[in-house]
């Protein structure tokens, strides 16, 4: 059995992400202030040793003998019960030592003047090594006699591991007191913070086939982070409900075509059936019934084919495509009949290129070619031209058809490559038009990433002009092989 993830929003991720960023700072000012507060309180600690040190050395006197030895004033001496001291000269002899002072031969001194950790009776105490001297007899001729006195001073250190435990949890509760209030603050200001990208949601989740109005808060116009968000939402809608009513629109016009071809067929057939017909009537009306099929057949292949196109079933793949120089030479070949009987002369400017590479799949290629060239001819009157001209360079072909025939309303031009649209219809019957073809090219072309542009006059003639992005080989290259 699969297990579903639970999803959780952005709110309570950046929250929690925030929490525990504050919560690793915290830990990080508690190690922190641990070390702080440990080398503040024992330096002070070293520099009371230190002073407690020189205390002692002041109780070190002239003990009036004749060797001019010196002794230890213990009324003189005031340290704290818990420090442990020993005072020693020069010689080696013990000058004294503190009550609490027990097990001490155990104790090895430092070898040199400092600081250095101990045991006593089971608790932790820091140890100073100091040497220093006293002058006996100072009123004597030479100033008096000097005298080494050796110093052992040291103090348990519970009461500063205690401060330092209190200034950390100081610092501890300090840092989680502030977690457990900017929590709820953080929560408030991202629930605030995020108010335009929920509104932005709540209006996007109104848009439907039926309703295509969206109009996104000005708070998200205006915020940095959403503004492409929004911008981007606004440019997929507007694509979306283009694409939706361009398909009810050929799916109505679609309908219409179809209903009116199967009309035609049908009245062929009704019109049969009225009476008793002759085997020449019932032959030619099965002939008109052949015909109206084969032009309903031929606007369904159309609609296919369109369909296709626009889908990009056949799309060439990145580094593929076809030459379209040869696909030219073809079509021309293919429709020279169709020119003869129409009385069409057409001219082909031979390019000087060998190769023109387009993005185009070869039956693509070849149904734009046809296409353009089948409509030129269609429009052009016997005894006229139709001239070809393909042009290239290294980033781009171009493909241009020209005929002399009557023309285009200028009133027409703008819809000129709708479906279905016949600026004459009677005369696009009379061709077997059905409005499809200059829709096909320019869906061939805009897929391939080309554009396409159509000039006409009327009584002078119409000029297609489709652009494909490509590349042309010389034709020395092309014969060389290099």
């Amino acid at each position: 059995m699969t297990r579903t993830r639970k999803t959780r929003s952005i709110a309570f991720r950046l929250i929690l992400a925030v929490l525990l960023v504050e919560l690793l700072s915290a830990i990080l000012v508690v190690f922190l202030s641990l070390g702080y507060e440990r080398h503040i309180h024992f330096r002070a600690f070293d520099v009371m040793l230190h002073g407690r040190a020189d205390s002692v050395l002041g109780a070190v006197q002239d003990a009036e003998d004749v060797g001019d030895n010196v002794m230890l004033d213990l009324p003189d001496l005031h340290v704290p019960p818990e420090d442990v001291y020993e005072v020693w000269d020069g010689r080696g002899h013990l000058l004294g030592r503190s009550p609490n002072w027990q097990g001490s031969a155990a104790i090895v001194p430092p070898r040199r003047d400092g600081i250095s950790p101990f045991m006593l009776n089971h608790r932790h105490y820091l140890l100073l090594l100091q040497h220093g001297s006293r002058i006996v007899d100072p009123g004597e001729p030479g100033g008096g006699k000097l005298r080494p006195v050796t110093i052992l001073y040291g103090a348990p250190t519970e009461h500063v591991w205690h401060a330092i435990r209190g200034a950390v949890e100081f610092y501890a509760a300090g840092s989680l007191l502030l977690l457990v209030v900017t929590g709820p603050l953080i929560a408030w200001l991202l629930h605030r913070g995020l108010l335009p990208l929920r509104q932005l949601a709540a209006l996007a989740s109104q848009v439907s086939v039926d309703a295509w109005e969206f109009d996104p808060p000005a708070s998200a116009r205006s915020t940095p982070e959403l503004a492409p968000l929004t911008h981007a939402i606004e440019s997929v809608l507007q694509r979306l409900e283009r694409a939706f009513v361009q398909q009810r629109t050929f799916v109505s016009d679609a309908a219409h075509e179809l209903k009116t071809a199967v009309a035609v067929v049908k009245s062929s057939l009704q019109l049969l059936g009225l009476k008793e017909r002759t085997m020449a009537e019932y032959q030619a009306g099965l002939e008109r019934c052949l015909g109206d099929s084969a032009r309903l057949e031929e606007l369904v292949t159309k609609m296919l084919t369109l369909a296709r196109v626009e889908g990009g079933a056949t799309t060439a793949t990145a580094g593929s495509g076809c030459d379209i120089a040869a696909c030219l030479s073809n079509t021309v070949a293919q429709l020279e009949t169709f020119a003869v009987l129409r009385g069409v002369k057409v001219t082909v400017e031979e390019p000087a290129v060998g190769t023109c590479q387009v993005p185009l799949a070869g039956e693509d290629c070849a149904l734009l070619v046809s296409n353009l060239m089948l409509n030129a001819l269609q429009h052009s009157p016997a005894g006229s031209e139709v001239k070809l001209r393909l042009r290239g360079d290294a980033t781009t072909i171009e493909l241009t058809v020209e005929d002399h025939g009557e023309g285009i309303d200028p009133n027409t031009l703008p819809h000129i490559f709708d479906r279905f649209y016949r600026g004459d219809p009677s005369r696009a019957r009379a061709t077997g038009g059905a409005g499809l073809g200059l829709a096909i090219c320019k869906a061939v072309v805009e897929r391939a990433g080309g554009t396409i542009e159509l000039h006409s006059e009327t009584g002078k003639g119409t000029t297609v002009t489709a652009q494909l992005p490509g590349t042309c080989a010389p034709p020395a290259m092309v014969a060389t092989g290099s």
